[in-house]
């Protein structure tokens, strides 16, 4: 994502305020159900903030994004607009579901849809101060949010999970849930526990949802996955293997893989095992697994 946040530049009000009114500051817009795309490129729709002035949509709150190529960009929540207002914007546009939109956008479109939607689901979910339950303010130009009775801030949550692609030799070790469709696999993954590092949260995962022991994680890549605020940390990590067995009730089925089966299914022509999507890090990494062993 080629965005500026605008780190500095968010903390001035009266900077805000100047962006606000200008003319050529625009905003893109989410709701529940999903962003909202351009019905004539894929890019998400952007309109100028005259547009929402004539459509009745004032920003009483701004939610900076950053800037784009200089000009500033807004998040607006359209569940939170009047149902004329909201009609009015999302001419020329449809409401797509985050998971779709993210195999329709180019990579850096898709980037800000993610941020997007994270920052404005915090922003719903957290009205209230945790400390003592006081509406809180939007502060920083919607960065965090300030409780005006005990002076707490409180930042964007964001959750990180551990995503492994766990190999022993040639085999490659895959796991399913219930409730996805009966070929689809995929890497296995958990959330970082409180106090733990990220290779020890690798070792726990997989031992818990597999039994299988690794060795040696190590970092690959990173994904944000606002589903709602996690961000997925990469690893790859060697086992000596073992009979893989779903242990902690997340896993209908977990077992290795060879080769073949992988390629098979990156080629879409297995008939036994159906990967996951490309725009998921778990495509990445095993995609990233298999050049590996074709070198």
């Amino acid at each position: 994502m080629a965005l500026d946040r605008a780190t500095t530049g968010r903390a001035d009000a009266p900077w805000v305020a100047h962006r606000l009114a200008d003319p050529g500051s625009r905003a893109v817009f989410v709701s529940r159900e999903g962003v909202l795309i351009d019905d004539r490129e894929p890019a998400l729709l952007r309109h100028g903030l005259g547009d929402l002035a004539a459509a009745g949509a004032a920003i009483a709150d701004p939610i900076l994004l950053g800037l784009e190529q200089g000009r500033a960009l807004f998040a607006v929540d359209l569940d939170a607009l009047p149902r004329a207002a909201r009609a009015a914007l999302t001419r020329g546009g449809s409401v797509i579901a985050l998971r779709a939109a993210g195999t329709l956008l180019p990579r850096s479109e898709g980037g800000l849809a993610a941020y997007l939607a994270a920052l404005l689901s915090w922003h719903r979910t957290h009205r209230f101060c945790p400390n003592c339950g006081t509406a809180a303010e939007i502060a920083e130009a919607g960065y965090s949010r300030r409780c005006p009775s005990c002076g707490a801030v409180h930042f964007p949550r964001t959750d990180p999970v551990v995503i492994m692609v766990v190999s022993s030799g040639d085999r490659l070790l895959l796991g399913r849930h219930a409730g996805w469709p009966s070929r689809r696999y995929s890497v296995l993954a958990g959330y970082v526990a409180p106090g733990e590092t990220l290779e020890e949260a690798v070792a726990r995962e997989v031992r818990e949802e597999s039994g299988v022991e690794v060795l040696d994680p190590r970092y690959v890549a990173s994904q944000p996955w606002p589903f709602p605020s996690s961000l997925m940390l990469g690893f790859e990590a060697r086992s000596d293997g073992g009979e893989p067995t779903p242990g902690d009730g997340e896993l209908e089925d977990v077992r290795w893989f060879g080769l073949a089966d992988v390629l098979a299914a990156m080629r879409e022509e297995s008939s036994e095992l159906e990967l996951p999507g490309r725009v998921s890090i778990a495509r990445r990494l095993i995609e990233h697994w298999v050049a590996a062993q074709e070198k």
